[in-house]
């Protein structure tokens, strides 16, 4: 499972027109999923990306976590994460999971963040979407967990 993470002032996701999820302060994660990734992956990134200390504080360190700045999440699958373009012009997404085995895990990590109190707004599974954000810093984020 891949995680490309973003500190965000704003960001939003629209599908045919429509904004289907917005955030302000907090994480814009573009998410992943490889075969045989599993629930425990999906936890434990999800728990990652709760505490990850990405904000500043008072002091300008970056110290703070989402919750203390009262941040949101806005989650969007992207089975492109797993592209591989050594070869050719056109990539290859061979090493990206399936729908049937990847929809169940991002279903279940924005219901792992949501339990751990996390407002959560997300794209759809599959759609054209088109993401539009305000990277804030520009902090960016690659995360990665493969099973064990």
């Amino acid at each position: 499972m891949r995680i490309v993470l973003q500190r965000v002032r704003e960001a939003s996701v629209t599908i045919a027109g429509s904004v289907v999820g917005a955030v302000n302060q907090g994480f814009l994660l573009l998410v992943g999923f490889a075969p045989g990734d599993t629930r425990a992956e999906a936890e434990w990134l999800a728990e990652k990306v709760v505490g990850l200390r990405l904000f500043s504080d008072a002091d300008g360190k970056m110290n703070l976590d989402l919750a203390a700045v009262g941040g949101e999440l806005l989650v969007v699958s992207q089975f492109t994460l797993y592209g591989d373009a050594s070869r050719g012009r056109r990539p290859s997404f061979i090493a990206a999971a399936r729908p049937e085995e990847a929809i169940p895990l991002y279903e279940h990590f924005l219901a792992t963040l949501r339990a751990m109190g996390c407002r959560v707004a997300a794209g759809e599974f599959g759609a054209d979407m088109q993401v539009a954000l305000v990277n804030d810093g520009p902090v960016t984020l690659l995360l990665e967990r493969s099973p064990e």
